[in-house]
């Protein structure tokens, strides 16, 4: 082995250890994300629906209603421009796919399973 290669094997060696010295030692361990928070600070409702061990006030709730009303109208608004179906390069599309017909080779039927432990079967061919 050339003294060049062997540089750069350690180089990237000692490079390595210094990237997992920082993930593991050095870099802050990130808070655990909430999926949903509220600006109190109160816990919100489980994800089952079940309820949480603190009280959300109602005017959380009825802002969050105001939001997701907001947002919903919105889309309702929402209209797409169809002109791109009567363009004549979509209506000159063709359906271009094939058929798959399996060759008999595909393997066992399950491949984790113990050698022996096959049952095999025949496949059925519909003519």
């Amino acid at each position: 082995m050339t003294p060049k290669i062997r540089n750069i094997i350690i180089f990237t060696g000692i490079a390595a250890i210094f990237v997992l010295i920082y993930i593991f030692f050095i870099k802050p361990s990130p808070e655990e994300p909430s999926l949903v928070s509220s600006p109190s600070g109160t816990a919100l409702p489980n994800i089952d629906g079940s309820p949480a061990t603190a009280n959300i006030p109602n005017d959380i709730s009825a802002t969050v209603n105001e939001d997701f009303l907001a947002l919903l109208s919105s889309v309702k608004n929402i209209t797409l421009d169809d002109s791109i179906f009567s363009d004549p390069a979509f209506s000159s599309l063709r359906d271009s796919s094939i058929t798959l017909i399996p060759d008999g080779t595909e393997g066992r039927p399950n491949p984790f399973a113990q050698f022996g432990s096959d049952n095999i079967i025949a496949p059925v061919v519909i003519p």
